[in-house]
């Protein structure tokens, strides 16, 4: 039985970046998801090199991990968990919500 992936909402993850809380953001989409939309100072992995970048990532600040629509990012946030990364919680939604509920400008697909 596996426990529930942790999740934040994009309420809360415009909370951190609002209040300049240290964080990482990992925006694990396609290339060509990117060039559609994207948030500022997020880190680009896509989903199927994030096991080979893993030293790349931090353990030691929250982690959020985003896709479109909070699919990809709930199995990437259970892999970086189940190798150690406790740090690490999906963004409930994806950037989908984030266009929806905190900036309109960000482009919806």
């Amino acid at each position: 039985m596996h426990a529930m992936t942790p999740e934040i909402d994009v309420q809360k993850l415009a909370e951190l970046r609002d209040t300049g809380t240290q964080h990482t953001l990992l925006d694990v989409r396609e290339q060509q998801e990117l060039d559609i939309c994207r948030l500022t100072d997020s880190v680009h992995i896509p989903m199927q090199q994030v096991p080979y970048r893993i030293d790349d990532l931090p353990r030691d600040r929250p982690l959020v991990v985003l896709c479109h629509h909070g699919t990809r990012s709930r199995q990437v946030t259970e892999f970086l968990r189940y190798s150690g990364f406790e740090n690490a919680t999906n963004l409930a939604g994806g950037i989908d919500a984030w266009s929806l509920q905190i900036d309109d400008k960000i482009a919806r697909y």
